[in-house]
């Protein structure tokens, strides 16, 4: 079983940054794909930010610039910074890996983590 958990979230004002970071554990023989969404109240989730396990990248639009998604293969861990944060940022954030365990190696399959809430307002 592959579990995550994520942190870093919480208040900030406009304009200020935060660190999210989710660690992967469990029975892991591969991560390819991981990923930050984020679904605001009323809204759809969207995706924000995914990292494959190359190092490419790839951001929604609206976040291009101001965060900056990096993992630490190792580590299987996936990190968010988030500058120049805006009220519409507002959402909570999950984390999404595609992972392969140790007892099926050849099939990736999502794992979420619970979320985290960040609120950007003064």
């Amino acid at each position: 079983q592959v579990q995550l958990v994520e942190s870093g979230g919480g208040l900030v004002q406009p304009g200020g940054s935060l660190r999210l970071s989710c660690a992967a554990s469990g029975s892991i023989f591969s991560i390819n794909v991981m990923g930050w969404y984020r679904q605001a109240p009323g809204k759809q989730r969207e995706l924000v930010a995914d990292i494959t396990s190359g190092g490419s990248t790839s951001y929604t639009d609206s976040v291009k610039g101001r965060y900056t998604i990096s993992r630490d293969n190792a580590k299987n861990t996936v990190e968010l910074r988030m500058n120049s944060l805006k009220a519409e940022d507002t959402a909570v954030y999950s984390c999404k890996d595609h992972v392969a365990t140790v007892a099926v190696k050849y099939r990736y399959r999502e794992v979420w983590g619970q979320g985290t809430l960040v609120t950007v307002s003064s």
